[in-house]
C-alpha cells in the first residue's frame, strides 16, 4: 500500500464515527425473538388466527426477558393484509399476552418492510424520550389474508392514468421479471440463489441453529388436541439448482421467475424488545444489541424489488460505514431475481448474505418479515464472533428499506 493510500484509510477511520461507542441513551435491544414460519394454507399454522402467533411471541418476550409488563409503555406491530389493518386483533393479542391496558399499540403497514418499520418506530420514539421501553413486533396470516381480496375493489381512472402510479397495481411476480430483464439478471443464478438459500437453512436447522431465535408455539391441532410447533416447515432439504431449472415460469410464459425461486407465502410472528441503555441498565436486563439507525428510500414501482440496492448506501451513509465494514447481511429474498441484483450491485460477497438461508426457504410472513430478520441476525452475528450487521428488504408499490444493527 502507497504511502497516500494509507493516509487516507487511517483518515478515514479517524473521521468514521464508531457505531461500537457506548451511550446512556443508545436504543439496545433486549431481545429478538418469532415463531416457527409455516406454509401458508398447507403448514403448521394453517388454522391459527394471527393474533394467536402475535400473543404468543409476545408473551414469550415477557417470559424470557423477565421484564414487568407494566414497564412496555408502546407496542407497535407491522402487518399487511389483515382488515382494519389489524389494530383491533393486535390490541387483543397484547393484552392477552399478559400487558396491561396501560400499555398503548399501534399497528403500522409499509408493506413488507412493516416488521422493520414497528422495530424503527419504537427506535425513533425511545431516542427522543417519549417512551423508554417498546416493542416492535410483525405478524402476518397469510393463510387468512393473502389473494385478491388485499386488493383494492376499485381505483381511480384519473390516478392510474399516471403510469408510475398504475404501476402499484402491478403483481410482485411482474415487477420480479421486470428486474430480472433491466438488469439482466440470468435464471441460472436466481436458481442458483434459491437452491442455496434451502441449503443454507437447512443445514442450520439440522445444526440447531435457530433454537435461540424460535420460541414453541402450543396450537389447537385438527382433532382439538394441543399440538406443539417448533421449526418452520417450508425449509427443502433437497433442492438443487437442476431441479429448480425444471419449474415452469409463474408470471410470464418467457419469464424466469417460478415458484422454487420466490419467497413462500407464509404465516408467522416476531417481536423485538427495546430499551433506552440507562434504563435497560438500571433494570438489570439483557442487551443484546444495539439499533443504530434506518433508512426507506423511493425506487420505481415496476422494480420495485431493487429497494435494498437503494435503501442499504442510504443507511450506510447515515451511519458511517462502508458494506466492507459490515459482517452480516440479512437481506429478504422476495424474489431470487431482486436479491441477485441487490447484492451484484452492491457488490456484498454472497457469503455475507443471509447465512441461514432467506425468505425462499424461510417463508416470507409480510407484516413479519422485518422483525423476524433481527430475530436470525442477532444470534448469528453471535455465534461468528461478528458484531456489525443489516436488515434489508424491497417493499411492494416502489421502496426499500434497511436498518443496522450491532450485536453487544
Amino acid at each position: 500500500m502507497s504511502a497516500t493510500a494509507r493516509v487516507q484509510q487511517i483518515t478515514s477511520q479517524i473521521a468514521q464515527p464508531s457505531v461500537n461507542v457506548k451511550s446512556p441513551n443508545d436504543v439496545v435491544i433486549v431481545s429478538a425473538l418469532r415463531t416457527p414460519i409455516t406454509r401458508a394454507r398447507k403448514g403448521g399454522f394453517a388454522q391459527t388466527h394471527p393474533e394467536e402467533l402475535l400473543a404468543a411471541v409476545l408473551k414469550a418476550t415477557i417470559e424470557k426477558t423477565r421484564i414487568d409488563p407494566k414497564l412496555v409503555q408502546d407496542i407497535q406491530v407491522g402487518n399487511v393484509l389483515p382488515p382494519g389493518g389489524g389494530a383491533t386483533v393486535a390490541r387483543m393479542a397484547a393484552l392477552y399476552a399478559g400487558f396491561p391496558d396501560t400499555t398503548a399499540l399501534s399497528t403500522i403497514n409499509r408493506q413488507c418492510s412493516s416488521g422493520l418499520q414497528a422495530v424503527s418506530s419504537i427506535a425513533n420514539a425511545i431516542a427522543v424520550g417519549q417512551i423508554d421501553i417498546g416493542i416492535g413486533a410483525g405478524v402476518e396470516s397469510m393463510t387468512l389474508g393473502y389473494g385478491p381480496g388485499a386488493m383494492p375493489s376499485s381505483t381511480s381512472d384519473k390516478v392510474t392514468s399516471l403510469d408510475a402510479a398504475a404501476d402499484c397495481l402491478l403483481p410482485m411476480g411482474i415487477t420480479s421479471e421486470n428486474v430480472a430483464k433491466q438488469y439482466n439478471v440470468p435464471r441460472a443464478k436466481q436458481d442458483a440463489l434459491a437452491a442455496a438459500s434451502h441449503i443454507k437453512a437447512a443445514k442450520a436447522q439440522k445444526e440447531g441453529l435457530f433454537k435461540d431465535e424460535i420460541i414453541p408455539v402450543t396450537i389447537d391441532g385438527p382433532d382439538g388436541k394441543p399440538v406443539t410447533i417448533a421449526a418452520d416447515d417450508g425449509i427443502r432439504a433437497g433442492t438443487t439448482p437442476e431441479g429448480l431449472a425444471k419449474l415452469k415460469p409463474a408470471f410470464s410464459a418467457d419469464g424466469c421467475t417460478t415458484a422454487g425461486n420466490a419467497s413462500q407465502v407464509s404465516d408467522g410472528a416476531a417481536a423485538v424488545l427495546l430499551a433506552r441503555r440507562s434504563v435497560a441498565e438500571k433494570l438489570g436486563l439483557p442487551i443484546i444489541g444495539k439499533f443504530v439507525n434506518f433508512a426507506a428510500v423511493g425506487v420505481p414501482p415496476k422494480i420495485m424489488g431493487v429497494g435494498p440496492a437503494f435503501a442499504i448506501p442510504e443507511v450506510l451513509r447515515k451511519t458511517g460505514l462502508t458494506v466492507d465494514q459490515v459482517d452480516i447481511f440479512e437481506i429478504n429474498e422476495a424474489f431470487a431475481s431482486q436479491a441477485v441484483m441487490s447484492i451484484d450491485h452492491l457488490k456484498i460477497p454472497y457469503e455475507k448474505v443471509n447465512p441461514k438461508g432467506g425468505a425462499i426457504a424461510l417463508g416470507h410472513p409480510l407484516g413479519c418479515t422485518g422483525a423476524r430478520q433481527i430475530a436470525t441476525l442477532l444470534p448469528e452475528l453471535k455465534r461468528q464472533g461478528k458484531k456489525v450487521g443489516v436488515v434489508s428488504m424491497c417493499i411492494g408499490t416502489g421502496m426499500g428499506a434497511a436498518a443496522v444493527v450491532v450485536r453487544e
